[in-house]
């Protein structure tokens, strides 16, 4: 099985299309989206219609914290993850609201564990951002029984976390586009990246695909019209800075 990963749409369309037919043309045969369908971007209600779209074929899907948001948004926003929220929860119909609070938040499809954030406490939305975080994930998870592979999201990068023999947890320097032979199971944790929001500097979009036989993974980088979603936000009436980062990658 070829699992395409997909997380962090941020209500961007284009991008989340983009790596859907990336995914498509390499063979994806399942696909897993790890939450925060909205947020930031401008068009909610395209990228819940397209997941939920994917959720009724078959796609494995879990919720983010931003899609938590836009249910109960905060009365006072306080972060910059919270400037949209409110705007997001009126774009939304009730039945789109619904379809978000039913997402689990950590979902275990034979070997493979989807998470939005670290599943050391899924609802307290821990970012992994290195090798304390990503220890403290892998010994989570270390008495859960049958999980192989840990697929996390939050973080906006695509990254490798490996434990040793020794118990010793480093980050993996990895390259878009080579394929990176996996060790043991249990003995690493991957982030996806984001498919709506890179905040490396590059403006293009991320994702993933784990091939399950061959007990491999390849990230990617994905060309899409990021100046028609930069567009989008300012025609949308929303802050200037939003679309911004999308165009210089931030």
């Amino acid at each position: 099985m070829k699992l395409a990963l997909l997380t962090d749409i941020h209500a961007n369309i284009q991008g989340f299309e983009a790596c859907l037919e990336h995914a498509r043309i390499r063979g994806a045969d399942q696909i897993a989206l790890l939450g925060d369908y909205v947020g930031y971007g401008a068009d909610p209600v395209a990228v819940l219609e397209r997941a939920m779209q994917l959720a009724g074929q078959g796609a494995w899907l879990i919720k983010g914290n931003h899609d938590a948001m836009a249910i109960n948004p905060p009365l006072v926003p306080r972060t910059l993850g919270d400037s949209t929220a409110a705007w997001t929860h009126a774009q939304l119909s009730a039945s789109h609201r619904a379809f978000l609070q039913k997402l689990p938040l950590i979902q275990q499809v034979d070997s493979v564990l989807l998470v939005h954030a670290s599943p050391e406490a899924p609802q307290d939305w821990i970012y992994v951002y290195e090798e304390t975080a990503a220890c403290d994930s892998l010994d989570a998870v270390a008495e859960t029984k049958g999980v192989h592979q840990v697929f996390v999201g939050h973080v906006h990068m695509q990254s490798l976390y490996q434990r040793d023999v020794t118990g010793l947890v480093q980050k993996v320097e990895i390259k878009p586009g080579i394929a990176y032979k996996l060790p043991p199971p249990g003995h690493w944790l991957a982030t996806v990246g984001s498919c709506g929001q890179p905040r490396d500097g590059d403006v293009r979009a991320m994702y993933a695909i784990f091939d399950t036989g061959l007990q491999q993974i390849t990230w990617y980088r994905v060309d899409y019209d990021y100046l028609e979603a930069a567009s989008a936000i300012r025609s949308a009436g929303l802050p200037h800075w939003l679309a911004q980062r999308l165009e210089m990658g931030r």
